[in-house]
């Protein structure tokens, strides 16, 4: 920008996205001078380079708070987790199962465990049909992302919201 161009002559371009045309270094500089602003290079590789005049100051900060904007309406996805066991009962099944609607309802995957204690572990499809039984109930709200994974004393799956 301003001092730091060295390519004479320059396709100028005003602050409003017109076209002036292809003018010399040292105009360009008096015609920035006199209103105010800032001759920053826009496309160097091109022949003659192309040169705006504008309020730089101006165009970082707004640039700035654009994505300062942007970053506070992100929303970052959470994993959170819901635990079961292979003899629940009908009302912790569904009181969980409300847990799950809720972090899918916000946008968050859900990571379903079962967890097996003792000789449970020789059974584990009474786990998966739990699990299974889960993903059926949430049906319309979730997809499963990674189907029951067993690993040592448990047994794990993920799902997704679906995106409306």
């Amino acid at each position: 920008m301003n001092e730091q161009i060295r390519i004479s002559p320059i396709r100028l371009i005003d602050e409003r996205g017109g076209q002036i045309g292809i003018v010399s270094l040292d105009e360009a500089r008096a015609r920035a001078a006199q209103r105010g602003l800032d001759l920053v290079e826009v496309a160097p590789d091109s022949r003659p380079p192309v040169v705006r005049l504008m309020d730089y100051g101006k165009y970082k900060y707004k640039a700035a708070r654009a994505a300062r904007e942007a970053r506070r309406k992100q929303h970052t996805v959470q994993l959170k987790e819901v635990k079961f066991r292979p003899g629940i009962e009908e009302h912790d099944y569904e009181f969980k199962l409300r847990h799950a609607r809720r972090f899918l309802a916000e946008g968050n995957k859900v990571k379903l465990t079962m967890m097996f204690r003792g000789r449970q572990v020789t059974h584990p499809e009474l786990g998966r049909d739990v699990l299974l039984r889960a993903t059926k109930d949430l049906d319309g709200e979730a997809k499963v992302e990674q189907y029951p994974n067993f690993e040592r004393n448990q047994m794990t799956m993920i799902l997704s919201p679906l995106k409306n």
